[in-house]
């Protein structure tokens, strides 16, 4: 995962409605990025070579050679999907990188840029609990994590032996992780009262360009 600094961008003078159509296009939002397949690694090394802002989530797996050694990776945690801070004259520079497909898109013809209070909770969140990606899940028990890291995100609810995890879903890519979790740190939700609420607090049809 990488994190590159932002330079201050001076924007040229002139008339106040001129002025802030430039703010506009330059106003940095959060963007899915599809890669190539097991490029996500590489594709966020270039960004980072280019200066983009972009975020990573990686989760550690154990793995065991043919050779019998067992080996500790680093995997992608949505696998085929780089997020992107940027601005819209950076989409450009973004679609140059090598092995980068597109930029995810929603209705009208557009990029559909994600929440960035919620990038903001699984930058800072997911680090601090075991997650592994999870099979797209649509049915069963809502719940809220209420405390600890993620607090206020909504999934649904699994058991898996003597664990307890929940399953987070970005509907803009279709990708689901799933969080270990206690039970004390989770509330249940009413099926109408949270209907139609993910991870990304919206729905979103999935489209690429």
């Amino acid at each position: 995962m990488s994190e590159i600094a932002q330079h201050d961008t001076v924007l040229p003078s002139g008339e106040s409605g001129r002025d802030c159509t430039l703010e506009s296009q330059l106003a940095q939002k959060w963007f899915a990025v599809y890669t190539s397949p097991r490029h996500e690694k590489s594709v966020s090394h270039y960004m980072g070579l280019r200066g983009i802002e972009h975020y990573l989530p990686l989760y550690k797996t154990q793995r065991k050679w043919k050779n019998g050694l067992n080996v500790t990776l680093d995997l992608p945690l949505f696998p085929g999907y780089i997020f992107v801070h940027i601005g819209q004259r950076e989409r450009v520079r973004v679609l140059q990188v090598p092995g980068v497909l597109s930029i995810v898109g929603g209705t009208g013809g557009q990029p559909a840029s994600l929440p960035e209070a919620e990038i903001n909770a699984l930058r800072s969140g997911l680090p601090l609990r075991n997650a592994e990606p999870h099979a797209l899940l649509t049915v069963g028990q809502r719940v809220r994590i209420r405390s600890g890291a993620l607090a206020g995100m909504e999934g649904l609810m699994v058991r898996r032996k003597n664990s307890l995890r929940v399953v987070l879903t970005m509907e803009l890519i279709q990708r689901s992780v799933a969080v270990e979790v206690d039970e004390t740190e989770l509330e249940t939700l009413d099926q109408e009262s949270s209907s139609g609420r993910e991870l990304n607090g919206s729905l979103i049809s999935k489209k690429r360009y």
